[in-house]
């Protein structure tokens, strides 16, 4: 099963930004105050719980808890800071974002396979 890694800080973002080159990075934006942020947190674990692609990296940041990393993400992305927020990543761009209802685990497995 793929997990989730938590991205704390600007340096582990952009050494996991520069990590796509290699292998793409799904990037999920997640605020603990909101309840569709919540309900697209349930939709996320469903996809990893399920039949992830596991040739991608999964990162998580916690957009109040962790505020300069999501704005270091938006900056560096060129994509709009939303919340919830999923954001493939290959060869440090941004080539695919959803968010809010729009993010599903049905969603996910179609744009990630």
């Amino acid at each position: 099963m793929a997990t989730m890694t938590k991205m704390t800080t600007v340096q582990q973002l952009n050494s996991a930004l520069e990590a796509s080159s290699d292998k793409p990075l799904l990037l999920f934006k997640h605020s603990t105050r909101c309840p569709i942020s919540s309900g697209a947190y349930q939709e996320m674990e469903s996809y990893l719980q399920a039949a992830p692609n596991e040739s991608i990296e999964y990162g998580i940041i916690y957009v109040v808890e962790d505020r300069p990393v999501s704005n270091e993400a938006a900056d560096r992305l060129q994509v709009k800071h939303e919340s919830p927020q999923a954001i493939l990543i290959k060869d440090g761009e941004a080539v695919w974002h959803t968010s809010h209802s729009n993010i599903t685990a049905r969603t996910l497995h179609d744009h990630l396979t």
